[in-house]
């Protein structure tokens, strides 16, 4: 019984051991990047990655081969974390854009307040260690949502500036000819 228990956990052991995680630093031109694997073994100190097709092809590999599982996780930051969660999918590694509030409030214990590109990077890969289970990978339906908000906020945003300009207009028209609403068959306004 001892001996079967061992075994299974030394398995058990040795499959999380081969658990990777790559946190990102997303910026507008760069991006910041740390691999870790649990009990905190670096595998690469962080590093700068350019916001190249290139170099986002370089970082595909340099993940494709890693040993055993990998999990890149970087927080939603407006747009820019967008072509590099494709260079992941495409290239089949598992990726995850997470809201930055809950990275912000994880971990936050510490006294000093480190803010730097590095420092964030491994926060966001201990995240990604800790949260493994309930990491969402990003999928290629995220891309048609995302379309399909931003479609609906440039609709919002031109209907908003008809109203705006209809109002405008119905102003001058009764400043400048008081009356004129009655000219027309339409509701008075």
């Amino acid at each position: 019984m001892g001996y079967r228990w061992y075994h299974a956990n030394l398995s058990d052991w040795r499959s999380l051991t081969m658990l990777n995680a790559v946190g990102i630093d997303v910026s507008k031109g760069k991006s910041t990047v740390s691999v870790l694997q649990p009990g905190g073994t670096v595998l690469k100190r962080p590093f700068d990655v350019v916001h190249s097709s290139s170099s986002l092809n370089n970082l595909s590999r340099f993940i494709q081969h890693l040993d055993g599982e990998t999990r890149v996780v970087m927080e939603c930051t407006g747009r820019y974390h967008e072509p590099i969660l494709h260079s992941l999918h495409d290239a089949g590694i598992f990726g995850s854009a997470v809201n930055p509030h809950l990275i912000k409030n994880f971990c936050s214990n510490t006294i000093r307040k480190v803010r730097s590109d590095p420092a964030d990077s491994r926060k966001i890969v201990r995240y990604a260690l800790d949260n493994r289970a309930s990491l969402r990978q990003y999928s290629t339906m995220d891309t048609t949502r995302t379309q399909l908000k931003t479609l609906n906020s440039q609709m919002d945003f031109f209907t908003k500036q008809k109203v705006a300009a209809r109002t405008n207009l119905i102003s001058l028209l009764d400043m400048t000819y008081p009356g004129v609403n009655s000219l027309f068959s339409g509701p008075a306004r």
